[in-house]
């Protein structure tokens, strides 16, 4: 995995040209494009989100489009829409920006329920159907989407399905005093995006993706995903546990966070990692712990302490079955 992680810093780098001191945000969003997951930037205004996705798609050198969110957009601002040509006779399909390669749907909680369900079948399954005519996506297909967790007025809550969808959901928070001076100083004249390069192929990336898929998953580290799962659904102050597809995304993102790392196995601690980033937006808070002001990060860790962690067994039999580089 020593290729993966090398290519992964080369981009983490780039992107840290513009990102500055946020190392973390930028690793969990490139955990998200080699999972080929969707990823939902949620924080307070001006700390970057709209930034990183540009930074990432001018890294890739992938097509990139942009989606402002308002309450006026139609689903057809989105997909696309079929219009009649006079002189051929026939209906003609306009894409509309969702066909790209990386989308930038910005403050997405501003549009409607109905604006905002013209993104579930393309971020579940890569195509998008208009007018009964189905059309496969570009690939890789990701969705960047960004909200803002404070101001509610005027905006339209995601609903269950369409937050299951994100595979993790990453906030930036304020830059400490000394990453907020270099912030600064590096834009005393132009923003450092504008001569950001592209340091990775699209290639690279997809061989990327398929490579992490055979980074290995001992039976106790499965044991372990499904437990912390299970013990969402079996909490007093959880209305709706995570789903199914909450321990595959611990899953698939265990895998490439040890790939970053140079390891071709995973680890609990991988797992401790990521829990909250993949699981803590899936799950919906009872209304009598909300009365007693409880969040769902909070209810992560008390998860985290209670449910026994696996042996060192991964590591113990990785060795074992590569008794040559022992030597």
């Amino acid at each position: 995995m020593k290729h993966v992680q090398e290519i992964a810093q080369r981009v983490a780098a780039n992107v840290e040209k513009v990102i500055i001191g946020k190392r973390a945000a930028v690793d969990l969003t490139l955990i998200a494009l080699l999972c080929r997951g969707h990823v939902l930037l949620e924080d307070v205004p001006g700390v970057g989100k709209t930034t990183l996705a540009k930074a990432i798609a001018r890294s890739i050198g992938c097509s990139f489009k942009r989606i402002q969110f308002t309450p006026d957009l139609l689903p057809t601002d989105v997909s696309g829409v079929s219009i009649y040509n006079q002189k051929s006779g026939e209906f003609e399909f306009r894409p509309g920006p969702i066909i790209a390669n990386l989308v930038l749907a910005d403050e997405i909680n501003r549009a409607t329920p109905k604006t905002q369900s013209a993104l579930l079948e393309s971020m579940e399954e890569g195509q998008l159907t208009v007018d009964g005519i189905t059309r496969a996506l570009p690939q890789p297909f990701i969705v960047l989407a960004t909200q803002n967790p404070i101001e509610y007025e005027g905006t339209f809550p995601l609903p269950e399905a369409q937050l299951d969808r994100f595979l993790l959901r990453i906030t930036l928070g304020y830059p400490a005093k000394a990453d907020e001076l270099a912030i600064l100083e590096s834009q005393r004249k132009s923003h450092p995006i504008d001569a950001l390069e592209q340091v990775v192929s699209i290639e690279e990336l997809q061989h990327m993706q398929a490579e992490i898929r055979d980074v290995y998953v001992d039976e106790q580290i499965k044991e372990y995903i499904v437990a912390i799962t299970t013990a969402t659904r079996n909490n007093s102050d959880v209305y709706l546990g995570a789903s199914p597809r909450g321990s595959l995304a611990l899953y698939r993102t265990a895998q490439a966070l040890s790939a970053l790392q140079g390891r071709d196995y995973v680890i609990p601690d991988d797992i401790k990692v990521l829990v909250k980033p993949v699981l803590a937006h899936r799950m919906i808070i009872s209304p009598a712990a909300r009365i007693r002001n409880i969040h769902a990060d909070e209810l992560i860790q008390h998860i985290l302490s209670q449910v026994p962690v696996p042996g060192a067994r991964a590591g113990r039999r990785y060795e074992r079955q590569q008794p040559a580089a022992a030597h």
